[in-house]
């Protein structure tokens, strides 16, 4: 029996936190270190004393992604499929003030920071995110796929969510592909669904914002998944990591969580535990192919016992705030 519409929604957030948590121990690590420690990501791990980002972080804590996107979330539902630049922009800000005073190294990310240090400074709303290229709009966008079925209203709303931050046709790209496969998979799409509404919304957002130049998501998607599918484990994982790339750059990560949905149509989990396992920016990678993969298959493709853990560790109620974003999708789309 497929997952209902609630299910896949519940899905979407689910995936997005447990990617999240897989990857925070691993987070902005080599993958010859990664392996050298851990061999593979199985479960969830603890911050080691010495991790980069999230020193000492109990296993099973989430990190930036989802408590971004827990933000956008909320703020999308209680605007009614809107997102109010200016609020969002206090929102991060007020975020990552707690952040520094718990002594946490997990911040806002390049683009967003710059952005808006710039909002602050007086710069206007089309301007401060101009030169936002990198992920932060795209890791934390699946609650906009949420509240809007795939067209161009999503678009709209991807614009208007990325704008203060990421205004720039790279980062918007990246996340309506996002957007666009996770709300692709709330309407019942397959992932061969998923990923081909990802491919036109991303193309449409790079029509957005200001030019910037950059290889295009949707033209890297489109030329190494044919690739990707004819690869083994190993190789497969090797071609992610130095061919695709999982950096914060949009057109490396993005990708990557992209062709890693499709790597994982038949063991959701196990692709989290790949991308944790990469290198780079491991929670992201993670947090963005699971809030796809959850939408697909929802909630129920992820092991039940992962993700209490997940839940308990950071007093998490996803499927109330699915519902809420259901709520404010067209009456034609709600949950059934």
């Amino acid at each position: 029996m497929s997952a209902s519409r609630s299910d896949r929604a519940h899905g979407a957030l689910a995936g997005l936190a447990l990617g999240d948590a897989l990857g925070m121990p691993t987070q902005s690590m080599p993958r010859c270190l990664i392996r050298e420690r851990y061999g593979r990501i199985r479960d969830f791990t603890d911050g080691a004393a010495d991790q980069p980002i999230a020193p000492g972080m109990p296993a099973g804590s989430v990190t930036d992604d989802t408590d971004q996107a827990l933000i956008v979330a909320r703020l999308v539902a209680d605007g009614a499929g809107s997102i109010d630049p200016r609020a969002f922009a206090a929102e991060l800000i007020a975020w990552e003030q707690v952040m520094l005073e718990r002594g946490s190294l997990d911040l806002l990310g390049p683009s967003t920071n710059a952005a808006l240090a710039k909002l602050q400074a007086g710069t206007s709303l089309e301007e401060t995110g101009r030169h936002g290229t990198t992920n932060g709009a795209a890791m934390r966008i699946a609650p906009v796929g949420l509240a809007h079925p795939p067209g161009e209203r999503l678009v709209d709303a991807v614009v208007e969510a990325s704008r203060v931050t990421h205004n720039t046709g790279l980062g918007i790209s990246a996340a309506c592909a996002v957007a666009a496969a996770v709300s692709a998979g709330v309407e019942g799409a397959d992932t061969t669904g998923a990923l081909d509404a990802a491919t036109a919304a991303a193309r449409a957002g790079e029509a957005r914002g200001h030019w910037v130049a950059g290889a295009s998501v949707p033209a890297r998607l489109d030329a190494f998944r044919p690739h990707a599918r004819s690869l083994g484990a190993e190789d497969f994982d090797t071609f992610l990591s130095e061919v695709v790339g999982t950096s914060v750059h949009s057109q490396e990560s993005v990708v990557a969580a992209l062709l890693l949905v499709e790597r994982g149509t038949d063991s959701p989990f196990d692709a989290l535990c790949t991308a944790a396992s990469l290198g780079g920016d491991t929670d992201t990678v993670a947090a963005m192919a699971g809030a796809v993969l959850g939408a697909v298959h929802g909630v129920g493709a992820f092991p039940e016992a992962a993700l209490r853990r997940v839940l308990d560790v950071n007093g998490l109620d996803l499927d109330s705030l699915a519902r809420r974003l259901l709520a404010v999708r067209p009456s034609s789309t709600k949950t059934r």
